[in-house]
């Protein structure tokens, strides 16, 4: 007797995101390996280009959602922790050397987006050693809505308020799960070898911030870390060296954050001297600013300040 159709096969989807028709129960039992992951992307990645190119011009998906198997979801996760990252990185690092191959071959490599998304996910039906994938040309794009109307207390008057705030204000908070990954899109990876040291100073990471007043909706206060430790302030800072991150609003205490990189580990930590810091949904706990509590701060976190200014930090 023939078992019961899936949910997925009822809808029309299983086809369309197992890797092919052959792969069930009966056929994979396997696990998946990193090499596995890793040469399946890059696989889809020159999929896109041969699908989506036209007259020369080199085009391609810029975000990737790969489903696996629960089982071996739950084994990268859990027993093989931090893998899936490493994985993106080389991953990235192989599109920019193929593009680069052809741009030399005079295409036109012009991308879509200004990231790299990657969404990584299990799934219900799938069996050990199954993989999925959907691809998107630009990733977070979503039909424009409505403005949304937000209700807030103020820390200053304790009186609650209700305002319009435009969609394009929220499209800079992301929620980072142990399963997305966004990088920025670089034109370069490599410093030219032949350039001045000074010329080449190193970039240790990439923070965007959206804030919530009107002169600023749809935009984004960008910071590029080129010191090893920089101090993140608000409009009362007086400051203008390279390592201070001033953010132009009331929201953000002065200082707030100390951000520091650790080369012995290759980390990032954070110190908050702020009214209040939330890191990845963890509040963090307020330090005397002569006596820093530190703790560590992941590349793709969210901080959000105060309760209402949100910070994005990238890797470099």
């Amino acid at each position: 007797m023939d078992s019961n159709p899936s949910f997925w096969q009822r809808i029309g989807l299983q086809d369309w995101l197992l890797t092919s028709e052959n792969a069930g129960k009966k056929n994979k039992q396997h696990a998946l390996t990193p090499d596995d992951v890793y040469n399946y992307v890059i696989e889809k990645f020159n999929d896109s280009i041969r699908q989506l190119s036209f007259a020369g011009r080199i085009v391609f998906y810029h975000e990737y959602i790969i489903s696996f198997n629960v089982d071996d979801y739950r084994e990268f996760m859990n027993d093989k922790q931090g893998l899936f990252g490493l994985i993106v990185n080389e991953t990235v690092k192989k599109f920019y050397e193929q593009l680069k191959q052809y741009r030399a071959a005079g295409k036109t490599v012009v991308p879509s987006s200004s990231k790299w998304v990657f969404r990584l996910v299990s799934h219900p039906d799938y069996a050990r050693g199954d993989i999925g994938f959907m691809g998107k040309l630009l990733p977070g794009t979503t039909k424009k809505e409505e403005n949304l109307r937000v209700t807030f207390i103020p820390r200053q008057t304790g009186i609650a308020q209700t305002f319009d705030i435009s969609q394009d204000v929220l499209q800079g908070f992301n929620y980072y799960s142990d399963g997305y990954f966004e990088l920025p899109y670089i034109e370069d990876l490599e410093p030219d070898e032949n350039a001045p040291v000074d010329d080449r100073k190193k970039i240790f990471a990439r923070f965007e911030t959206i804030l919530p007043e009107k002169q600023f909706a749809g935009k984004k206060v960008e910071f590029i870390m080129k010191d090893d430790e920089i101090i993140v302030s608000g409009d009362e800072e007086t400051r203008e060296e390279s390592n201070i991150f001033k953010i132009p609003t009331e929201w953000v205490s002065t200082p707030h954050l100390h951000i520091k990189y650790n080369k012995s580990d290759g980390k990032f930590y954070l110190a908050s001297f702020g009214e209040r810091t939330i890191l990845n949904e963890n509040e963090v706990e307020q330090s005397d600013i002569n006596s820093p509590l530190w703790v560590e701060l992941a590349v793709n976190s969210r901080i959000l300040l105060n309760g209402i200014v949100g910070v994005n930090i990238f890797k470099s």
